[in-house]
């Protein structure tokens, strides 16, 4: 798969790092043990601050003389526009405009820190940079879990925060839940109750990020609530053939294969959406981590066949398309979303659920 990371040539290291693991092909640096976040912005090569720098163009001229007609430059202002321009090795990392407000990559790890006081509450597991340092990201892991069964089958809780400097997006942070044994991203949204905070880049970003500790207090909330219905989950059986019906409506991707479906015309539908069926289906019924007693013939076994699908099996043109797809707000996020609705409703109404009629 391939990468965007950020090569810092000036120290010849790439903008990223991880704990214990060799993420991202093993590029960045490695550390041991959980860093703070000043060792962290360090280690991640974020330690660069955004300058927002006027915006000059060239202006001619056209001038006449006893020689005949010359062309004169000059730089001509371009008003209400800036270059935000990394100040280490003066990339230009994107073009704004005058109310834009810089959210410094330092004031992103404050974030973090203030959520749980700072000290050992919170642990940076990665942050890097893309492309030229115009986006960044910090995963950090919360220092609890969410439990399922009997304990044995557990989930970390996980937030997630990007921001760019480019003048694109918001900043985003993210309560991630991520069960271990298979690394699948459990994310979703209950109710009213989203598991996304998102900021604008206005004049008022950093007082709304200093703030923003406070709403992912949800991320708390949330957890014990997913912790209670995945455990229910766990409880409530599901045959194969219901398996395969919570996968093609979760995955289905518009009316017409919904409506080709209802009508029982299976082989009218698309050999794409047939194949994506199918694997995510196979890894249902053989992946290692769906032979748990958890999740095997369970309805929690039937969510993880969705998320375990984009998570693990579903290839990707890079680790950003990855990222953008499962926790930003892509097709994974939206489609786990509609397989924890869809179990939502089983548990309470039963097989009409994933009735396709």
């Amino acid at each position: 798969m391939a990468h965007n990371l950020n090569f810092n040539s000036r120290t010849g290291k790439y903008s990223f790092f991880s704990v214990q693991e060799k993420a991202w092909h093993g590029l960045g640096q490695i550390v041991q043990d959980y860093p703070t976040s000043e060792e962290a912005i360090r280690y991640a090569g974020l330690d660069y601050e955004v300058i927002k720098s006027p915006l000059f163009t060239k202006s001619s001229n056209i001038i006449e003389t006893s020689q005949g007609i010359e062309v004169g430059y000059g730089e001509l202002d371009v008003p209400n526009y800036f270059a935000n321009i990394r100040s280490d090795n003066n990339a230009v990392l994107g073009v704004v405009g005058k109310d834009y407000h810089i959210v410094q990559n330092r004031e992103a790890f404050n974030f973090f820190d203030a959520i749980v006081g700072g000290g050992d509450g919170i642990l940076y597991e990665t942050a890097g940079a893309l492309g030229n340092g115009e986006r960044i990201f910090i995963t950090a892991k919360l220092p609890d879990y969410i439990r399922v069964g009997n304990g044995d089958d557990i989930t970390e809780k996980y937030i997630f925060l990007t921001t760019s400097h480019d003048g694109s997006g918001s900043i985003t942070a993210a309560f991630t839940p991520i069960r271990i044994v298979c690394q699948n991203t459990l994310n979703a949204s209950l109710r009213n109750m989203s598991n996304v905070v998102r900021i604008k880049h206005t004049s008022g970003a950093k007082q709304r990020l200093e703030d923003a500790h406070k709403v992912m207090g949800l991320a708390n909330t949330l957890s014990n609530q997913l912790q209670d219905i995945f455990n229910n989950w766990t409880k409530v059986r599901v045959t194969d053939s219901e398996v395969k019906k919570l996968i093609q409506l979760a995955l289905c991707p518009n009316k017409e294969t919904l409506d080709l479906l209802k009508k029982g015309a299976e082989e009218e539908v698309s050999t794409v959406f047939k194949n994506t069926v199918d694997d995510a289906f196979a890894y249902a019924m053989i992946s290692d981590t769906q032979q748990m007693e958890t999740t095997k013939g369970t309805l929690f076994g039937a969510y993880n066949a969705v998320t375990g699908y984009y998570q693990n099996v579903r290839n990707y043109k890079d680790s950003e398309a990855k990222l953008q797809s499962i926790v930003l707000g892509g097709t994974a996020q939206l489609k786990t979303q509609k397989a924890f609705e869809l179990c939502t409703s089983f548990e309470k109404i039963g097989a009409d659920a994933f009735e396709l009629n």
